[in-house]
């Protein structure tokens, strides 16, 4: 990034609001704004505790001093945040950037051997662990280069004592969030100068095929894709008074920048989910909110539409939920605007990209079945083999150029220099088609796809005409070998129906496709594996074909 005004030629779109991607020079800039606007609006909400934006101001800016001043942190130093969604988490991350400090943003349910690869690529000394994940750093912080080791316990920066699991012995008098802000509150605090190419996280992503890489993303990059992100919603937004449901972890960009940036501009509260793998928990919460905005992944919204009581949720002030991280199926889509009155508005992006690239119009009232059009100063193209931009409808690598995209993977240059084009398009590793409307149809994953008999394909394919079988609660598509045809189609699905047999899901399928993709096996499981974000992990289930 630059501090000039970034502005490519451009995707066809019909997102036309002016966008100044340079409206402010770091995330700092605009918190800090923000926070005089809404000082006394409530900003976070958690546990039934809450944070106005006031608070959430004085307590990063102790975090931020006691970084500074005690810890002897410098601008572009990286610490380490391994909390989930509670209070603390934004209360540490503003001071973490307000320090001018890199944040490395870290799963709470990794496995000693990601956290240790993590810290040690990022090459941080300092870590934010949730009570919960400390018994995981003890297992390998001393083949690491951490010494400071500050503890989040579920009620730390709210005021309130909260139950919360127990920290490990080893860490057991290491200062908690509480006692940072106590501390930092009567501390120095000197305000470094943050320019937009200065990095703000770094993101870390491919796990599935290796070792992760951390995607370097700037000020920039996250100031861009919000102002982007908000040109979009074009006025759908109010300030003051919008109500936003984080289930998603804002430990990943998803929820970070759509959930967390892009709402706190608009003075919203923002109610955190800690555990939305407990429905029934999550949907009595839901109960106590009029909410406006929730996000989540199709497993997540499918899981909702399956809780007793959310079809009787109060929808008055609901205006959308977004999904991303893998494809909207259309029967999940159908349903949930049975309940709520609504379409899910798809969106796609990467954590390369900040994460968003496109998105649907905020005020559709169909399902498209596609991610939408690319955001405004967004370019995109789909490549074949051999860097050739294919024809219209037909399917291509989708690889994007803008102000969005990540200065790099950290420390790793020919890994970046691997996923961009000569003319610096990032490479997505998805495979899409752009209709005539100028909307993108994510098709698959480059990995993901399979060779049946010298056909391609595309597993989300499958799953989506599989997902409107009556009594199939979740499905995911693998391919398993195949001595005729190389490989063939399995489907792996969750019912809640004895109805739902192999013989009628192929004959559905056999209606709906060619015969190539018509799954050959069909597996039922009580559950799929997933991520922590809730992505079904096809890896995983390929293993197990």
């Amino acid at each position: 990034m630059t501090d000039t005004l970034y502005a490519p030629a451009g995707t066809p779109t019909t997102f036309t609001r002016p966008v100044d991607v340079n409206a402010y020079t770091s995330v700092v800039e605009m918190f800090e704004e923000t926070n005089e606007r809404f000082a006394d609006q409530v900003a976070f909400t958690n546990f039934g505790q809450t944070l106005t934006y006031s608070e959430v101001d004085e307590k990063s800016r102790a975090v931020a001093a006691y970084l500074q001043t005690t810890l002897g942190l410098k601008k572009g130093d990286r610490v380490a945040i391994m909390v989930p969604n509670i209070l603390a988490f934004p209360v540490v991350m503003f001071g973490i950037l307000r320090a001018g400090l890199v944040q490395v943003n870290v799963n709470p349910l990794y496995t000693p051997r990601e956290l240790k690869h993590q810290l040690n690529d990022a090459d941080t000394n300092t870590i934010f662990v949730f009570s919960g994940s400390t018994d995981t750093l003890a297992e390998i912080i001393g083949e690491t280069s951490i010494v400071n080791v500050i503890v989040a316990n579920t009620g730390d920066a709210s005021g309130a004592e909260l139950p919360s699991p127990t920290t490990h012995e080893m860490f057991a008098e290491k200062y908690s969030v509480n006692d940072v802000i106590a501390h930092g509150a009567h501390l120095s605090f000197s305000a470094p100068d943050i320019r937009p190419a200065d990095l703000i996280y770094l993101q870390y992503t491919g796990g599935t095929t290796g070792l992760s890489k951390g995607a370097a993303l700037s000020h920039g990059n996250l100031i861009a894709n919000l102002m982007q992100f908000e040109a979009a919603m074009d006025g759908v937004m109010q300030e003051r008074g919008e109500i936003i449901i984080t289930a998603l972890p804002l430990y990943h960009i998803f929820a970070l920048m759509v959930n967390c940036l892009t709402f706190y501009r608009f003075g919203a509260r923002n109610v955190l989910i800690t555990n939305p793998r407990d429905m029934p928990g999550f949907v009595a919460e839901l109960k106590k909110w009029k909410f406006s905005v929730i996000t989540g992944v199709n497993t997540l919204l499918n899981g909702l539409l399956h809780t007793p009581g959310f079809d009787q949720l109060d929808f008055n002030k609901y205006k959308f939920a977004m999904g991303g991280g893998s494809a909207i199926q259309r029967a999940i889509s159908d349903k949930w605007k049975q309940v709520t009155g609504h379409h899910i508005i798809e969106g796609y992006g990467l954590s390369e990209t900040s994460p968003v690239l496109t998105v649907n119009p905020f005020d559709s009232t169909e399902f498209s079945e596609t991610v939408g059009q690319a955001l405004p100063q967004t370019e995109i193209r789909l490549l074949d083999a051999e860097d050739n931009e294919v024809e219209r409808g037909q399917a291509g690598e989708l690889c994007a150029r803008g102000p969005q995209i990540m200065q790099g993977y950290w420390r790793r240059p020919e890994a970046t220099a691997a996923a961009m084009t000569a003319d610096g398009f990032f490479r997505t590793g998805d495979v899409a088609i752009m209709d005539k409307h100028n909307n993108f149809k994510i098709v698959d994953r480059k990995k993901d796809m399979l060779l049946v008999s010298g056909f391609n394909v595309y597993p989300a394919e499958v799953e989506a005409v599989i997902a409107e079988v009556s009594g199939v609660v979740e499905v995911a598509v693998a391919g398993t070998s195949d001595e005729r045809t190389g490989e063939a189609v399995k489907a792996f699905v969750v019912r809640n129906s004895e109805d739902v047999t192999p013989d009628r899901i192929r004959e559905y399928c056999s209606k709906a496709l060619a015969a190539y993709k018509v799954p050959k096996h069909v597996e039922f499981l009580d559950e799929l594996p997933k991520s922590t974000v809730g992505k079904i992990l096809r890896r995983e289930l390929r293993d197990h074909s």
